[in-house]
């Protein structure tokens, strides 16, 4: 699958579930889309990892040679903390920006999506958690209209309603939720992801992976997550291993992208107990978020055996792995993490026992958890990392 193959077809306009622009090469529109947006000075938004980029000197650049008074933030931690999102609304305020552009993996998307919605508040960040009605504290008429950029593919964010922020005087990843966080427009440009080094390309590869896998596992009557989720998974099996071997093919880019953003409109069915430990895994340790969900994941499955043997057994008759069923579904995973370089363990990243029953409490409370198929404990969560620390499969 070489890179010269013809993407010309890999390319399209979609509204779902917002305004989508996706091809190779349309980062260049970026400016005129900006003024159909009203913005004449977005304040970019970005990671500490991505300011130097090439790329994204080439975006300001053009911004500012189509006479827009773009700006670049980049205090952004690869897990935003709200003093990141702080700094960057006083960023906005004092540039007299009137939008966003969120560039980047989940970083930047978050960071970029959460200081578009704190621009315009009066109330602290932590007010519009993710928790009953707090959405509805939100004045919306000082809502920043954001245009995202995804930078990698994974976690989807890009089409998210929500950002997931470290309040950092607790140690625990919050959920901050409004509709309107729903960027008015993605530029997805799969060509920003080419040469991705490949432990990147794996670990956010399989974080949109679980978010599929997890949408499709999830209780409740949703068909359209369902589909969502089974072609996003197909897509990931199909075309990360060439995107992890071969940096430059922009056909697996194209694919992995748009596998991305389906995940996260997938997961609007409900995450579970993998994204229920990986949240308070990457408060505590910060560890990368889509690294944590791959090496968790077939600790939680073997969990949630009794619950999910029917929906992985459609799973992996629709993937075409031989003799359909959990277990052979199960040794598949265990083989694709491993041809992608993923640790079967969290040892091997540096977590260990010491905080083990905190994590339990918090993967507990964490949002995420109400869509695991199986009610879970603190205890029974505590079991789980446990497990995944010594590799006990």
């Amino acid at each position: 699958m070489g890179s010269k193959e013809d993407i010309s077809h890999l390319v399209g306009n979609w509204n779902y579930p917002t305004d989508m622009r996706f091809g190779v090469g349309r980062i260049a529109e970026l400016p005129a889309l900006c003024r159909a947006q009203g913005m004449q000075r977005p304040l970019i938004v970005t990671d500490q990892g991505l300011a130097d980029v090439g790329f994204v000197k080439d975006i300001i650049d053009n911004c500012r040679q189509n006479d827009l008074g773009a700006e670049l933030f980049s205090d952004v931690k690869s897990n935003p903390t709200g003093g990141n999102i702080n700094a960057g609304v006083e960023v906005y305020r004092s540039g007299k920006h009137d939008g966003v552009i969120a560039l980047g993996g989940g970083s930047g998307l978050d960071a970029g999506k959460a200081i578009a919605l704190m621009a315009g508040q009066s109330r602290p960040i932590w007010d519009f958690e993710d928790v009953g009605d707090n959405w509805t504290r939100v004045n919306v008429d000082g809502l920043a209209p954001v245009i995202a950029v995804p930078t990698t593919s994974g976690t989807g964010s890009e089409v998210g309603r929500a950002s997931v922020i470290l309040d950092e005087t607790v140690q625990i990843k919050k959920i901050i939720f409004h509709p309107g966080m729903l960027p008015e427009l993605v530029l997805a440009d799969p060509a920003l992801t080419k040469g991705l080094p490949a432990p990147v390309t794996a670990a956010t590869g399989l974080d949109a992976f679980v978010h599929c896998l997890e949408a499709w596992c999830a209780p409740g009557y949703h068909p359209m997550a369902d589909g969502i989720a089974l072609e996003g998974m197909r897509l990931i099996k199909k075309w990360l291993p060439v995107a992890v071997k071969e940096a430059d093919n922009l056909t697996a880019r194209s694919h992995m992208m748009v596998a991305s953003s389906m995940g996260a409109a997938a997961f609007q069915k409900g995450l579970g107990g993998v994204h229920a430990l990986a949240h308070p895994l990457g408060a505590l340790y910060d560890k990368h978020h889509g690294l944590l969900n791959a090496i968790l994941l077939p600790y939680v499955l073997n969990r949630n055996k009794s619950a999910i043997t029917k929906p992985i057994k459609r799973l992996a008759n629709y993937l075409k792995i031989n003799t359909p069923g959990f277990d052979t579904f199960m040794e598949w995973v265990l083989d694709f993490r491993d041809k992608l370089g993923i640790p079967n363990d969290l040892g091997a990243i540096g977590i260990g026992f010491e905080q083990s029953q905190k994590i339990g409490e918090m993967a507990f409370a964490d949002p995420s958890a109400g869509g695991n198929p199986i009610s879970l404990t603190p205890e029974e969560y505590e079991d789980i990392f446990r497990a995944a620390v010594n590799g006990d499969l």
